[in-house]
């Protein structure tokens, strides 16, 4: 169900119930960051492995101080430059703060959306809410009220408007080991800004075991078509000509008699419009009668290499 309503998704979150709210990068589905019996909810509904952390998001920068204790001073410092925004901080965790939200880790994953709508609820609110992606695990992210409203349709959750997500996809994390900082997942900041402000970072992207932060596990963000990545989409068509075809191209369509449906990321060749624009194509491409899905890969760098990174996941086997 889909509302405007903040008082009624407010309302929904202080009984312990779930809502799919909207953030600036994709719309997550929120509970109440100090109920166990709201976050099991959410493992549930997105039929989530438990070792898979959450996010908690706060309303403003000085909550960090009741979440997270052992706060570097690199960290202090992208807070105060990037949020709100769509920068995840990963740091030492308080006692208070479930393992559940952590998956067992010492450190929890922080947060300041960068959406009105999500900050009004968070204001209303005397907690702070965790809120994966309100997706089932591993399918696309929703990035449209729509998008969330057609998962969940059976079980009538309530959905809170907020429009189109203007990033479109998740946020960056970033976390700290020592005087070390290091990316676990690529998102909405590119490095060159972070690095901008703090110097080198190191990368740790993938781990399926015991995964640090939301995002890192090989497999995720997928279509339920097959879906393969290729710098030349002509050699990949001739590859599969056998097949109907599904395109998602970066800046120009392609002329195929056996290309059924496109999607062109960027007229203009904005890695950032194409970052906006991935997830909602991905929604629509999956929904037509393509057999398979080819996707371009972008330039590796700004938004390119984040975009690179869901595509190449999408497509694990």
């Amino acid at each position: 169900m889909i509302t405007t309503s903040i008082k009624e998704a407010a309302s929904k979150l202080n009984e312990n119930e779930l809502v799919a709210i909207p953030t600036e990068t994709v719309y997550g589905l929120a509970a109440n960051a100090y109920s166990e019996k709201a976050i099991r909810k959410i493992f549930d509904l997105k039929k989530r492995p438990l070792k898979n952390p959450l996010i908690v998001h706060i309303k403003a920068l000085e909550e960090i101080d009741a979440i997270a204790t052992e706060i570097p001073e690199a960290a202090r410092k992208l807070a105060q430059i990037f949020w709100p925004g769509p920068l995840t901080l990963v740091l030492k965790k308080r006692p208070e703060i479930s393992n559940l939200i952590t998956a067992g880790n010492d450190t929890v994953a922080i947060r300041m959306p960068n959406h009105k709508v999500a900050l009004e609820l968070l204001n209303t609110l005397n907690f702070p809410i965790v809120a994966p992606s309100a997706n089932p695990f591993k399918s696309i992210s929703p990035t449209t009220a729509q998008h969330v409203e057609t998962y969940f349709e059976k079980e009538n959750l309530t959905v809170l408007e907020g429009g189109a997500c203007t990033f479109g996809i998740e946020s960056t994390i970033i976390g700290f080991e020592g005087n070390r900082a290091i990316v676990y997942r690529l998102g909405s900041i590119p490095l060159e800004k972070i690095k901008g402000a703090i110097g080198e970072l190191e990368s740790s992207l993938n781990n399926d075991k015991k995964p640090n932060a939301p995002g890192m596990m090989n497999k995720h963000y997928a279509p339920q078509k097959k879906m393969v990545i290729t710098t030349n989409l002509s050699n990949e068509i001739a590859l599969n000509k056998h097949l109907k075809i599904g395109i998602l191209a970066y800046t120009q369509p392609i002329l195929n008699q056996n290309v059924i449906y496109q999607e062109v990321l960027s007229n203009v060749g904005c890695t950032e419009e194409a970052a906006a624009n991935l997830y909602a194509s991905l929604h629509r491409i999956d929904k037509s009668a393509c057999d398979i899905i080819i996707a371009e890969k972008l330039p590796e760098y700004q938004f390119g290499m984040s975009v690179n990174d869901r595509l190449k996941r999408a497509a694990s086997a």
